[in-house]
């Protein structure tokens, strides 16, 4: 059964996610951001990148060196833009995450360029337990985390 992404996802979500947009560049809210954790699909929760993979490209969007696992994407030919690139996507529900690029650091070279909100993360605090950003965080200070009132807790 064909999800209604319209009725799940916002208007900006289904705009990146389902219709293969772009956001722009340094406005998503895990450009910057590096706390320890995983990254997942915003669409299925599929997980897709680790922290351990992030880099900072100064691109405007998070960059990744590699997926948790190869089979977790998708690898798309596109030729839209007067461009080819190679989009992915998440494999388990087909959301369009952004694209890979060959101009990433060593070992592979590889630098996933992904749309931030397309991506759920979950974080790894010090004491093991999860937190899920679906419901995002407002700040981080050291060691403590000051949450808007719709964060959840995963167990």
């Amino acid at each position: 059964m064909q999800k209604d992404w319209k009725s799940i996802l916002t208007k900006e979500e289904f705009f990146v996610c389902r219709e293969k947009g772009t956001e722009p560049a340094f406005s998503g809210n895990y450009d910057k951001f590096y706390e320890d954790g995983m990254y997942l699909c915003k669409c299925c929760q599929n997980q897709l990148f680790s922290s351990n993979e992030k880099f900072d490209s100064g691109s405007g969007w998070p960059s990744f060196t590699a997926p948790i696992t190869k089979e977790n994407i998708l690898y798309i030919k596109d030729t839209s833009h007067g461009m080819t690139r190679v989009e992915v996507q998440c494999s388990k529900c087909k959301s369009h995450l952004g694209h890979v690029f060959n101009d990433g650091p060593s070992p592979n070279y590889k630098r996933f360029c992904i749309n931030s909100i397309s991506l759920n993360s979950r974080l790894i605090l010090r004491n093991e337990t999860s937190l899920s950003s679906k419901y995002l965080f407002k700040k981080l200070k050291k060691d403590k985390i000051i949450l808007s009132k719709r964060t959840s807790i995963l167990r």
